[in-house]
């Protein structure tokens, strides 16, 4: 795996971290033996970035993060979680700098820590981005020690881009795959002229990219994959990066066939993804030890002809973007 600057940040990161949404909850059933095999396997690879929110199974990712990274002892890596989605309602005149002091003191006690390393907010309303008061707090409680840094996670381009005007603001995550591309037409050239660190997430399209998931694939009843199909629950770009299953399986088959001989075809997604300079982290997720392992060694592929990344734009143009492109 290569290292990055985090942005604007003191943080060295690798270009595949672990994202910790699965060890939290809302895809099926994974112990927290499982969800604490697969943390360790990642940082037995060197991942150094870990990405969170206090919303993962009500805080049981946090807490699975704390307890590891207790035991493992020794450097620690750089901790991302998320705040904001404990509003009920979730609206935007909740974004207060109470109410987020609130939880990113439920964060500290989650994460057993003094001060966060990044707190983001997560996927704020439309209106947040419009209420500059939101960010003067978040400057209020990191100049009061609570947080080194923060920044957003967005579902939509635009939102990325009003984000970034606030210079405040370290960091963007954003869906980023080969089913969503968008972020590369504009969003990327303007966070990297302000030296904003961006987080590509849903790298594989909630599995659709991994080549594994069938018509016959079965998903739990608590499993996004199935409770979450048309937004019902969040934004329904969250839940197979928005793309209509069927469309999506096709699409799929298109991209099986660029897949280089001995790699997988999520290995190839998460290559696809890191061709990209502007890409600070990826954040996979992983279910056990075994995955885990798996994403790191996707950085070690070779790069990524020409021509294939050609081909990958065209299934795009073709399959995916008429479902996509303008929605997010």
């Amino acid at each position: 795996m290569k290292h990055h600057a985090f942005g604007r940040m003191p943080f060295t990161v690798t270009n595949v971290g672990f994202g910790a949404w699965q060890i939290g909850g809302s895809w099926g059933d994974i112990s927290e033996a499982d969800g604490r095999a697969a943390l360790n396997a990642a940082l037995d690879a060197g991942m150094t970035f870990i990405d969170t929110a206090d919303v993962y199974g009500d805080g049981r990712s946090e807490r699975i993060i704390a307890d590891v990274l207790k035991a493992r002892g020794g450097e620690r890596p750089m901790v991302a979680t998320k705040a904001g989605r404990r509003l009920n309602p979730h609206v935007a005149d909740g974004y207060t700098k109470a109410n987020l002091e609130g939880f990113i003191d439920r964060s500290l006690q989650n994460l057993s820590v003094e001060t966060l390393d990044l707190v983001q907010l997560h996927c704020p309303p439309r209106e947040v981005f419009y209420q500059p008061e939101v960010f003067d707090g978040l400057d209020a409680l990191q100049k009061a020690g609570k947080i080194k840094g923060y920044g957003v996670s967005v579902e939509k381009v635009e939102d990325g881009l009003k984000a970034i005007e606030y210079p405040g603001v370290v960091s963007i995550q954003i869906i980023y795959n080969i089913f969503r591309q968008r972020p590369d037409h504009l969003f990327f050239a303007e966070a990297h002229r302000k030296n904003v660190a961006v987080i590509a997430r849903v790298p594989l399209a909630s599995g659709l990219l991994s080549g594994k998931i069938t018509r016959e694939t079965h998903f739990a009843s608590d499993d996004h994959r199935n409770f979450n199909r048309h937004g019902e629950a969040f934004d329904v770009g969250e839940t197979f990066a928005g793309v209509p299953f069927e469309v999506g399986l096709q699409a799929v088959e298109e991209v099986r066939k660029l897949v280089p001989a001995g790699a997988t075809m999520a290995a190839f997604a998460l290559c696809w993804i890191l061709m990209s300079d502007a890409v600070t982290v990826v954040i996979p997720g992983a279910r056990n030890g075994e995955q885990a392992r798996a994403n790191a060694a996707a950085a070690d592929l070779a790069p990524l002809a020409a021509d294939v990344m050609a081909a990958t734009r065209e299934i795009y143009a073709r399959l995916i973007a008429p479902h996509v492109h303008q929605r997010w």
